[in-house]
């Protein structure tokens, strides 16, 4: 009889992981992760071309993915709604193995070893914080990720702004790194929405360095390049930053906050990302790639800021190797740049995305005037990267490559994938 080892990284479709097994017959053995784990009582069913699929039981000693009391919701965010208490443990033996028959797959136990390395990202549901989480899990890091609107079935739901949900993951866990990629990051979105930003920028970052400190995790908190206003680049660490806008003030509000509640964590700064995206929106630069290939209509392209497009993978790779470096360091703290090289406006980066896929770029218009509506943008906010390349940290994907793995997928005409990859 067949047997296989199902862990935590799920699809990002709606399907469950027992579903996902069943029809797929993924047999590749991964360390059981405890997020979110089957209640013992609980049966889930799923069909398969055989006949019904019926998981039993639950990962040895991971309890119900419901034990503990229910949290109060932050006024605000999800109140009058009580949020079970995850099921996260520090590691050990444990394991969720599902046997398969004819027409039938159990899910029984099996102990395998769990990495000993803890890591918790934060906006796990995220562009970035996929990447963050993807990049530890398959360097032996025992990864959770959490989330909040997205998060279930594949991550811990956590809403930040709760205290008590916060305070409890990471007691129950004791994780040695936290990774917070969570941010309101669309500047417009900030401009319009002020409170809710600060609260999730700065105050959420706040409890969550103090809560880093009290059980000794290093956390790496992600801020922008938008902290700088542009006007002399290639910024370092150490110049004055001077945000342009809100989004800015609030990310750099929100670097004092977590430098100032612990000591020992990691400001890491990174300007434009891109990536394997769910939705062309979530990056501004894979969101242009409809405009690239809608070539009977002229669209109009900023060619005024520069900007440094960069590969979460590489972000995410740099985060681990950070993490890494700490643990074997513990003077590697304080504020950190990294970036890609290539320098782009985001007229120059459609039409590189142009030339990935071999379609054409003439009715893109350059305009080289400075925007007038929206969030002000600083010129050129170019990161220095030099303090992470002297630890001997950092990765960099050529645009054109890493554009191309992004985008392939949303390709309207299925003709150009011959062109492209033959």
């Amino acid at each position: 009889m067949p047997e296989m080892l199902v862990g935590m990284e799920q699809p990002l479709s709606h399907r469950s992981t027992w579903d996902r097994a069943c029809h797929s017959g993924i047999t590749k053995p991964r360390p059981f992760a405890p997020a979110p784990p089957l209640q013992r009582s609980q049966p889930m069913s799923a069909r398969t071309a055989g006949g019904a699929c019926v998981a039993r039981g639950a990962a040895a000693g991971s309890g119900s993915p419901l034990s503990g009391p229910s949290r109060r919701a932050a006024p605000g965010a999800g109140a009058g709604r009580q949020q079970a208490r995850p099921s996260v443990r520090p590691g050990g033996r444990s394991s969720a193995l599902i046997s398969f028959a004819p027409g039938r797959c159990e899910l029984v136990e099996e102990d395998v070893d769990i990495p000993s390395r803890r890591v918790l990202i934060t906006g796990a549901t995220g562009l970035l914080g996929r990447a963050v989480f993807k990049e530890f899990r398959e360097n032996n890091w025992n990864a959770v990720g959490c989330g909040y609107r997205r998060a279930q079935p594949r991550f811990e739901q956590i809403n930040l702004l709760d205290s008590i949900a916060v305070h409890d993951i990471i007691h129950d866990f004791q994780p040695h790194v936290i990774v917070h990629c969570a941010a309101e990051r669309r500047p417009d979105v900030v401009e319009s929405q002020p409170d809710a930003a600060s609260q999730l920028n700065v105050a959420a970052s706040a409890n969550l360095a103090k809560e880093a400190a009290g059980v000794g995790a290093f956390l790496i908190y992600i801020s922008t390049d938008y902290v700088f206003d542009g006007t002399s680049p290639p910024y370092k660490e150490t110049d004055v930053p001077n945000p342009l806008n809100l989004y800015g003030k609030t990310k750099l509000e929100g670097e004092k906050a977590v430098l100032e509640n612990n000591e020992g964590a990691a400001v890491l700064r990174i300007p434009v990302l891109y990536g394997e995206v769910e939705r062309l929106e979530e990056s501004a630069v894979t969101v242009m790639f409809d405009k690239v290939q809608f070539s009977n209509k002229s669209a109009n392209m900023d060619h005024w800021q520069q900007r440094f497009p960069t590969n979460v993978k590489d972000v995410a790779a740099v985060c681990r190797q950070l993490a890494e470096k700490r643990m074997m360091d513990p003077s590697v703290k304080g504020t950190f740049h990294w970036s890609g090289n290539e320098q782009m406006t985001k007229y120059e980066m459609a039409c590189a995305i142009a030339d990935a896929f071999n379609l054409p770029s003439s009715h893109l218009r350059p305009i080289t005037d400075s925007p007038v509506v929206g969030a002000l943008r600083p010129r050129n906010a170019q990161l220095d990267c030099s303090k992470l390349e002297m630890l001997g940290i950092g990765q960099r994907t050529p645009f054109r490559a890493g554009i191309k793995e992004s985008l392939w997928p949303f390709l309207i005409d299925k003709r150009w994938r011959q062109t492209v990859f033959h």
